[in-house]
């Protein structure tokens, strides 16, 4: 590229794999993107001092709880099912649950599309990538008045996460959508 006579844009496509080389990490489908304190021979992480829930943890909780008594439920998430605490649910219900990978827009209109169907769909996606699919929730979900549920996770500052997980727009953008709904 260095010595490239194009002075155009130039595409570089480079494929990586995650953790390449350090055998956790590359076992480990969902972990590792960003990581604790951990042990470097086991690759175990430093578990944080108990304090109270959090609120990843509560809604798994309730939304695997809720489901088993209510079949309608489903469950989505944009390439984040322990981040957003959906593992737990897609143990319990694996026909119930979908990752749609890394597409939060996606996300949201596969959620609006089975609201369509009766279904009652939990679309669990970080806050700042939530951004991404604004559109969707307007035309797909806010327009066409549909119970399609956003449990938004990572609202707000949050530290470890770094600045590019920082959900603080949240509020501002989706609560001036008509009949939208903010808890």
């Amino acid at each position: 590229l260095r010595d490239a006579d194009d002075k155009g844009p130039i595409l570089l496509h480079i494929l990586t794999e995650k953790g390449r080389g350090y055998r956790p990490a590359e076992s480990a489908g969902d972990k590792y993107h960003a990581v604790a304190r951990f042990n470097v021979v086991t690759g175990v992480q430093t578990k944080a001092p108990p304090g109270p829930p959090s609120y990843t943890s509560v809604f798994s909780r309730e939304l695997t709880r809720r489901a088993k008594q209510d079949d309608s439920i489903v469950a989505i998430t944009a390439a984040m099912p322990s981040g957003t605490g959906l593992d737990a649910f897609a143990r319990a219900y694996p026909d119930r649950f979908f990752d749609v990978g890394i597409a939060e827009q996606h996300a949201v209109t596969f959620a609006a599309g089975m609201a369509t169907e009766g279904l009652r769909p939990f679309c669990a996606i970080y806050s700042t990538f939530l951004q991404r699919a604004y559109d969707q929730v307007m035309h797909d979900v806010v327009l066409q008045n549909l119970p399609v549920r956003f449990a938004i996770d990572r609202a707000g500052l949050v530290g470890a996460d770094g600045a590019t997980h920082a959900g603080s727009f949240d509020i501002n953008y989706l609560g001036c959508l008509p009949g939208m709904t903010i808890m």
